[in-house]
């Protein structure tokens, strides 16, 4: 079928729907137009290529007015799901379908789109968010395919943050597995429209309606029939009952306004199916038509706003920073102010990035609602909030294994330095230098997670390094209030600082700020203080592992004119916070924490009463069996260090018949904490690096008072009645804000 054809013979073609689309690809600098021509059978796309100036601003500030003035909307949309559930082939269907490449790639062939790195390709499997765009009838898409392996699974949630709308891809062949659910719940926690897409339906005997009952089951009662929803079918009775106004509509006219439709998806209320068969390209004309129906217009605020949801190397090794402008215009050359991990910065943005794949496109300016990679910011991290946009909540998933790095005859400092390179782009990787022990740790999702790290410090920085045995990443934490002193007055320095620490909201982490009056002390010395405060992970009493759920707040302190030096509040603080955790254990009120998981176990019916004494064991906490025929199910959560293995013990003990399904469900206090407590036999007055002792001076020399006998030295007392409202130690504490 030739354009012309369809021209020449307009009454044979009367039915088909024509669609005029224009998109601006970056990879090759070249503005493409046509036409793609939609029948009942087939799509076909006819291009034609205009090569432009090579001034890539300039392309792209055309291609963008263009849409503009189409009156084309624009989301940001994410593709996430449990592992190989045909996520990244998705995303190269509905490229194909929009015309967007001129090839359908595929994973397993190793030449799909969005599989650009090696260790990908090897795999399988996405590591790393990656990006890409495609036009679709009025809707011009920006696309972030997130990874699906449960071990990178805190990458997808960073990019969770920067969506507009969501495709959840469920493989028919395995319906809604553990993760797909964590995935469900953090779409919800962070508020994100979502669309489903139930992919190899080609490969199951399921009915679509079978499948529906269990996402409606499992997820939510507004997982509705999108094709039901858009041809005003049996769905939009149900789709009404979710809102009152809806509801009203549907009595009055017997159906839903396509405007009322987009509302319900981007209240969350309803959630659209589509299915098909990705590698087949079957179903991505319905889901792209779908889409283009359903995503609603959106109106962005004035005010300059952006959230930082990645950060990563580039090729040649500069720091990107991957950026969601939520409000405003963001422009190269311009000045950013932030607080991060503790300090106030200001930087220049040099470059601004649109990338496709790896390829990009340097641009001047990037509006709002649009994603892009920045070059120039080097103290933002995953998650900083830039300009009017408001700090977000901390992650919900966190590493719940440490794992010892062996350089072998590497030198242990380039190790380190490599490592933390790693860590300023996935701040969770936790890496510690251990100084009693003289060994570095790093805190990892899985054996997955590891090997890949592994392969980065091999490919990245030419270090042949081996991991050692997996163990379990505790946390402590305080059950009642304590204050600490900490005093550094060897001869010619001076400070001291006292400190409140607090138990706070279990999940919450550390909290910083101040009830100092700034009569008592300046605010320049305060920012010191709590700046030292934050700069590190500080660590307990019991095990040495790093407290958590703990606000941590300056009473006072005291510099002396002459001898005070910014190293000696870095002293002062770290003793003040040791000496509170030392009164702590003494008084009883440190507890250990480990991470604990929940759970999901199917076995044969007949295997109950194991699984229910196995379940006991491990100290799990659970609901009452559900049967389901000759199967049955066991919900809870279990100590993470009880469930190690017990996969395998399931497999074996079923006949192969059982499965189990974990997620990570947070921190809880240690099941058996005195057994690991000895084990570990931790003593704190011999880590050194962390003393909780003091440094006093007495005739022109410096001498050690012990932990429990520093508050009789103490030069400052603390009055109640001076102590101001508490403050949090944020950014507008740093930048001199009143």
């Amino acid at each position: 079928m030739r354009l012309s054809d369809v021209l020449a013979r307009p009454a044979e073609y009367a039915e088909k729907e024509q669609r005029c689309y224009q998109r601006f690809c970056c990879a090759g600098r070249a503005f493409y137009s046509g036409y793609t021509l939609k029948t009942s059978d087939n799509r076909i796309h006819l291009h034609r290529c205009l090569w432009l100036d090579p001034d890539k601003s300039r392309d792209t500030i055309a291609a963008k007015g263009n849409r503009e003035e189409r009156g084309m909307k624009q989301a940001v949309v994410g593709l996430v799901a449990h592992v190989d559930a045909g996520k990244t082939t998705l995303a190269e269907a509905m490229l194909y379908t929009a015309g967007a490449i001129r090839k359908l790639g595929r994973v397993d062939h190793r030449d799909a789109h969005l599989d650009t790195n090696a260790m990908e390709r090897a795999r399988g499997i996405t590591i790393f968010s990656k990006q890409t765009a495609l036009d679709y009838g009025d809707t011009h898409l920006m696309l972030l395919d997130a990874p699906g392996h449960v071990d990178f699974s805190a990458e997808a949630e960073r990019t969770l943050r920067a969506l507009d709308y969501a495709i959840l891809v469920v493989g028919a062949n395995d319906g809604v597995q553990g993760h797909t659910e964590t995935l469900w719940d953090l779409l919800q926690r962070y508020e994100v429209p979502t669309f489903l897409f139930v992919n190899k339906m080609d490969l199951v005997s399921e009915t679509a309606s079978a499948v529906l009952h269990e996402l409606a089951e499992r997820l939510s009662p507004g997982c509705l029939d999108a094709r039901e929803l858009l041809a005003g079918g049996p769905s939009i009775e149900d789709a009404a009952a979710t809102d009152e106004a809806a509801l009203e509509e549907f009595i009055d006219t017997n159906a839903l306004s396509r405007a009322t439709l987009q509302r319900l998806v981007a209240e969350r209320a309803v959630f659209p199916v589509f299915f098909g068969s990705a590698l087949k390209a079957a179903g991505i004309a319905e889901l792209l038509d779908g889409l283009d129906a359903l995503i609603a217009p959106h109106t962005w605020p004035d005010a300059f706003a952006a959230r930082v949801y990645k950060v990563s190397r580039s090729a040649r090794g500069e720091r990107l920073a991957w950026l969601k402008v939520a409000g405003g215009v963001l422009r190269a050359k311009t000045v950013l102010t932030g607080f991060d991990r503790g300090v106030a910065w200001e930087e220049k943005v040099d470059q601004v990035r649109i990338y496709d794949a790896d390829a990009f496109q340097t641009v001047a300016e990037v509006p709002a609602g649009c994603i892009c990679a920045v070059t120039g910011l080097s103290h933002v991290v995953p998650g900083s909030a830039l300009g009017a946009e408001e700090p977000g909540p901390q992650p919900a998933l966190a590493p719940v294994l440490s794992y010892q790095v062996l350089p072998g005859e590497h030198d242990v400092h380039t190790v380190v330095r490599a490592l933390r390179e790693l860590a300023d782009e996935d701040p969770l990787l936790g890496v510690t230098w251990v100084e009693h022990l003289h060994e570095i740790h790093v805190q990892l999702m899985g054996e997955v997670q590891r090997e890949v790290v592994q392969q980065l410090l091999r490919d990245r920085f030419g270090l042949e390094v081996t991991f050692g045995a997996s163990g379990i990443l505790y946390k402590e934490t305080i059950t009642a209030s304590v204050r600490g002193v900490g005093h550094f007055e060897p001869l010619r320095h001076y400070a001291e600082v006292h400190l409140l620490l607090e138990p706070a909201e279990r999940g919450s982490g550390m909290a910083f700020g101040t009830r100092c009056s700034e009569d008592d002390l300046d605010r320049n010395w305060q920012r010191l203080i709590l700046t030292h405060a934050m700069e590190r992970e500080h660590v307990g009493v019991l095990t040495g592992a790093p407290i958590t759920d703990v606000r941590i707040t300056l009473l006072g302190g005291r510099a002396h004119a002459k001898h005070t030096e910014g190293g000696d509040f870095r002293q002062a603080t770290y003793r003040a916070i040791r000496q509170a955790l030392m009164r702590a254990r003494a008084e009883g009120a440190v507890e250990l924490l480990e991470p604990w998981y929940a759970f999901r176990l199917v076995v044969p019916a007949d295997k109950v009463g194991r699984a229910l004494a196995d379940l006991q064991r491990m100290a799990a906490t659970f609901e009452a069996p559900r049967v389901m025929g000759d199967r049955a199910e066991l919900v809870g959560t279990a100590p993470a260090s009880e469930m190690q293995g017990y996969a395998l013990e399931v497999s074996g003990y079923s006949g192969g018949r059982g499965h189990l399904v974990l997620e990570y469900a947070g921190y809880q206090p240690c099941h058996d904490a005195e057994r690991v407590i000895a084990e570990i036999a931790y003593d704190p007055r011999a880590d050194v690096p962390n003393t909780p002792d003091s440094v006093f001076c007495s005739h022109g020399a410096g001498y050690n008072v012990p932990w429990d006998e520093v508050d009789a030295h103490a030069h400052v007392t603390i009055d109640e009645a001076r102590l101001r409202s508490w403050r949090a130690a944020d950014a507008s504490f740093f930048s001199g804000a009143r």
